[in-house]
């Protein structure tokens, strides 16, 4: 497994750290962030008393170890939080950091105990029982009953807001670095002779200007269009139903639960088939394909951002402006003045 991002590039750790402690305060579990090999790339936040002198121990700290290796491969297995007991029983919760279907790390949460069993929960590692280690289990009872203790509910809500936050944040840091790095191509590309286009006596603003164009004409032709007609031939016909409701049906707020009961299977398996098929994740594909169609109403209609946010199905326009950001790292009325200049 490996990946072509690198959290350390991507992100600034420090600052990382800082957002990691406080929401390790918030939701009362330890936290600590992996890179895809697992590698720690942030120190543990608030790591529990229990867990620490269980990880110090040699023999004990390679099931632990055995225990964050199985659980990051669950979350990145299924692409979502994966919530489990560790050796010990107690609750940890693996989060993958998945972004354009790359897995490039995770948030590894927990260190907690469960007030109720709503939730059916596999112990993934076993130990065998010895004497041993029940003396020191037994040396470490005062830490073990100072575990914080939360409701099925409240560890089901933490991992989901784990999930769609550190998502997010390093999506967003990408997507900066991604401008960042075009903006300086176009600096290096920068003809420094008497006869570039633009004269060294020019006025700053003006080449700071041309520069900001190139820059932004750079942003919207490298966008894949290949989703932007009408129809969409399936190569595995159980999707076709849900292709075909998808493009008919553009002003709707499509769910991957009813376009799995559309094609008669499980969500599950609709999911895996789905990313196979598209090579993204169905809530990623979907708003990216309402984005493309927005984007040909731009270019050809009259229609304002308010009216185009209602044609794709939005909410509101100010969610439509930040999934058009997202994807194309402007927003729609300034996409829509590059295209009629360049046009």
């Amino acid at each position: 497994m490996n990946s072509r991002f690198d959290l350390h590039r991507i992100i600034d750790i420090d600052k990382w750290h800082k957002l990691q402690d406080s929401l390790s305060l918030v939701t009362r579990m330890a936290i600590i962030t992996v890179d895809y090999k697992g590698v720690p790339v942030t120190k543990h936040s608030h790591c529990q008393a229990f867990c620490q002198a269980v990880r110090q121990d040699d023999a004990l700290s390679s099931y632990c170890q055995k225990c964050d290796a199985r659980g990051g491969l669950e979350a990145v297995r299924t692409n979502k939080p994966y919530v489990y007991k560790c050796h010990f029983g107690i609750i940890d919760i693996a989060i993958p950091i998945i972004i354009d279907n790359q897995y490039i790390g995770a948030i590894m949460a927990g260190q907690i105990k469960l007030r109720d069993s709503d939730l059916p929960l596999e112990q993934i590692v076993t130990r065998p029982a010895n004497a041993e280690t029940d003396r020191k289990f037994k040396a470490l009872e005062n830490e073990y009953r100072s575990l914080p203790i939360l409701s099925s509910e409240e560890v089901s809500t933490i991992a989901e807001m784990l999930f769609h936050l550190c998502n997010y944040i390093v999506e967003e840091a990408i997507h900066k670095n991604a401008t960042i790095d075009m903006y300086r191509k176009t600096l290096s590309l920068e003809p420094t002779n008497t006869t570039t286009s633009i004269p060294p006596a020019a006025p700053a603003y003006e080449h700071l200007q041309a520069m900001q164009n190139e820059l932004s004409s750079t942003l919207i032709d490298t966008k894949i269009q290949k989703s932007m007609a009408n129809a969409y031939r399936s190569s595995n016909p159980t999707l076709q139903p849900a292709f075909d409701y998808i493009y008919r049906h553009k002003r709707e707020n499509v769910h991957l639960r009813d376009m799995a009961n559309l094609c008669h299977v499980s969500p599950s398996y609709f999911s895996r088939i789905f990313t196979r098929e598209t090579g993204e994740n169905f809530s990623v594909f979907v708003p990216r394909l309402k984005i493309e169609w927005a984007k040909q109403l731009l270019e050809t209609t009259d229609l304002s951002v308010n009216q185009i946010s209602d044609e794709m199905g939005f909410a509101d326009p100010g969610y439509f402006i930040k999934t058009f950001k997202k994807f194309e790292s402007l927003t729609p009325a300034v996409y829509r003045k590059i295209y009629i200049k360049h046009d």
